[in-house]
């Protein structure tokens, strides 16, 4: 019969060894491939392709369950008809051909179909007393701005490569004709919008536009939406860079001739992320091609110098007085590494990335993929306090997207490094 010292000694031993599983198990969890796996599966654990009764809170599978005198919202934000909806479809769709994983492709194609299938039923209960996006999937059908199709449209033209149905290809063209014909322009062709104040050039909608009018190029085989890209790249640069501070401005008004103040985190990555994705699809043979590649190159140069200690990058890049916001940081992170593994610009550029990946691990994404820390939609105004105050939540669908392909590019760096 063993005494108490054993006894105790076993106990110690059990103890000990439980909790180097555990350690282990922690470890594990947070290798590179597990953690992109848990993002990405978070949001399609807990999307919810349903609607919502705004005041009596039940729950509609199908529109034709809808009674006339109810007022319906999206019962999850992961069903929107919102461009940060097309970001992540995108990166879905980037996962499942980087995973072999279909679910991830389902994902982005239900998503399209929920709102294809449904708009129609809103689309008769439309006013033009209320704003469209009121009603859900009122982005779909009106396409008053670019931030109505531009990323939707591409996530579409993505998903179209699978699902060919009619009305997908009749978005893609509506789309196409919204961007090239409606949009409002500067007499250089620039893109902008009517608000805050007329003919306004935001950052942001070089990504509302670019990857659309790239992959839109190799769709319709017309090699005039490639030149609007290029075009829409150089002209953004022209108004928006700052040389000095190395870094975008958020908008430039027109009527005033002049840029806003703020060098705020995600626009400054919505034009990084425009870049790679005309990069990706622009002929290889394209004359302005190593010119883009140069100005890519100058903004991650730039971008580099605000990176913090963790890997990570402010809301307001260059006051550190600001959050350390996930969705810029993903995005850049994101952007390098693409940069690096398509040889666009030397691998030593690539510890940046790595170093932006492993900050979003160790202190934004939570142990069961949620992502922390991602500033809410922001417009724009003309003080520095409306950006420092907005806010940053847990699971924002702005910066979602740019956490799975920022892992996914990452994980393909470091296979890339370690066979040179």
């Amino acid at each position: 019969m063993k005494n108490t010292g054993d006894i105790m000694k076993s106990v110690f031993t059990v103890c000990f060894l439980f909790i180097l599983i555990l350690s282990g198990c922690s470890q594990t969890d947070k290798t590179d491939i597990n953690v992109l796996y848990k993002v990405a599966d978070y949001n399609i654990n807990h999307a919810d392709f349903s609607f919502v009764g705004v005041q009596n809170r039940q729950t509609y599978t199908s529109t034709k369950d809808i009674p006339e005198d109810v007022e319906i919202r999206f019962k999850s934000h992961l069903a929107g008809w919102h461009y940060t909806n097309g970001v992540l479809n995108m990166a879905m769709i980037n996962l499942s051909d980087f995973s072999g994983e279909e679910k991830y492709f389902d994902f982005a194609a239900k998503h399209i179909a929920f709102g294809m299938d449904n708009y129609k039923f809103f689309q008769k209960r439309f006013k033009k007393d209320r704003p469209h996006y009121y009603y859900p999937f009122g982005q779909l059908w009106t396409m008053s701005e670019l931030d109505d199709c531009g990323a939707m449209g591409a996530s579409m033209i993505d998903v179209y490569q699978k699902v060919r149905k009619k009305e997908y290809k009749e978005y893609i063209e509506n789309a196409a004709r919204h961007i090239t014909e409606v949009q409002e322009r500067l007499d250089d062709g620039t893109l902008v919008r009517t608000f805050p104040h007329a003919m306004t050039l935001w950052a942001d909608d070089l990504y509302m536009s670019v990857p659309f009018l790239a992959r839109m190029g190799k769709f319709s085989g017309d090699g005039k939406y490639f030149d609007d890209a290029v075009s829409q790249v150089f002209n953004f640069t022209k108004y928006l860079w700052n040389k000095d501070k190395e870094l975008y401005y958020h908008c430039y008004y027109s009527d005033l001739e002049r840029n806003g103040v703020a060098h705020w985190g995600r626009c400054n990555g919505w034009v990084m992320m425009a870049q790679v994705h005309l990069l990706n699809h622009l002929p290889a043979d394209h004359p302005e091609r190593d010119d883009l590649i140069k100005i890519l190159e100058r903004q991650i140069l730039g971008i580099a110098k605000y990176q913090n200690g963790d890997g990570l990058w402010h809301q307001l890049l260059d006051r550190t007085d600001s959050y350390l916001e996930s969705s810029c940081s993903a995005m850049f992170t994101y952007c390098i590494a693409r940069a690096v593994n398509q040889g666009w610009i030397d691998e030593r550029y690539g510890t940046i990335a790595i170093r932006g990946w492993n900050g979003l691990k160790d202190h934004k994404i939570t142990p069961d993929g949620q992502v922390k820390d991602i500033c809410v939609g922001t417009g724009i105004e003309d003080n520095m306090v409306f950006y420092y105050n907005r806010p940053a939540r847990l699971n924002e669908t702005h910066g979602l997207g740019a956490v799975i392909e920022a892992g996914i590019e990452v994980i393909k760096l470091k296979r890339n490094l370690s066979q040179d």
